[in-house]
């Protein structure tokens, strides 16, 4: 049965489940976020402040980045462009631009940005967990043909759920993200982690959807997902380097 994506109607306003949806996984980022702000000795009230400004501004960049993609549908169509009420936000928009907001605004308040980014990476993650049902909903994000037995019907195929697969993924690493926040060696960890694991399920999904946003013959996700496989993966193990050799020098100090 096709999903319906509105979810109600409101003086002629269809309210859709993607937008619903969306916005129930911010709500529930911004709460984890005021809630664990103390354990990162941060300021709940500052987080309240960052994440006003940085979530429309993230939500810009996922636009944008998705119709900079797709400009031969676009162009000249200002009102397409801003109607993102069907759909059209491309997520790696989104964090970076989130991320560098983010950076920016920690060196003007004077917050420690890797700091800030471990506390946030949880939540972000869960958010994406949430969302992604209103790919479902939309119709869109699904992959090619299969007969597994998890297949989705799509305008009478059966095909793969990509978005499922990237919902489980993201919830899963929100779980495993949250215990290594609370164990974390260095700050950046819960960052990096995140960047590494979930460029590695995204560029693996990527190759099973059939509406990527592409670069010539190159699917834009996987190259962007390898990119920041392949760098934050040098960042982890430099910075676990050095923690490691911080943590034995003091050792070996104290036993002096």
């Amino acid at each position: 049965m096709t999903p319906n994506p509105v979810a109600l109607n409101i003086l002629g306003f269809d309210i859709r489940w993607y937008g619903i949806l969306i916005a129930v996984g911010m709500l529930l980022a911004i709460l984890i976020i005021y809630k664990r702000a103390p354990r990162h000795d941060l300021n709940p009230e500052k987080m309240i402040d960052l994440v006003l400004i940085v979530i429309p501004l993230g939500i810009i960049g996922a636009r944008l980045y998705y119709v900079f993609s797709n400009w031969s549908f676009y162009q000249g169509d200002f009102m397409k462009i801003i109607d993102i009420r069907a759909g059209g936000l491309a997520f790696h928009g989104g964090i970076i631009v989130g991320v560098l907001v983010s950076v920016l605004l920690c060196y003007i308040w004077r917050i420690r940005s890797l700091n800030l980014l471990d506390l946030a990476m949880p939540a972000v993650a869960l958010a994406q967990s949430i969302g992604r049902w209103g790919n479902y909903f939309n119709q869109e994000a699904y992959g090619i043909p299969t007969d597994l037995p998890w297949a989705i019907n799509v305008n009478g195929v059966m095909v793969h759920p990509t978005f499922l697969y990237e919902s489980i993924w993201c919830l899963l690493l929100f779980l495993f993200l949250s215990f290594i926040d609370s164990r974390r060696t260095f700050e950046g960890q819960v960052f990096l982690l995140y960047g590494i694991l979930y460029s590695f399920e995204r560029f693996f999904v990527e190759w099973l959807r059939i509406d990527s946003l592409m670069i010539g013959e190159y699917r834009i996700a996987q190259v962007v997902s390898l990119i920041i496989f392949v760098t934050f993966t040098i960042a982890y193990i430099v910075r676990n380097h050095k923690a490691k050799s911080k943590n034995n020098m003091f050792i070996t100090r104290r036993y002096l």
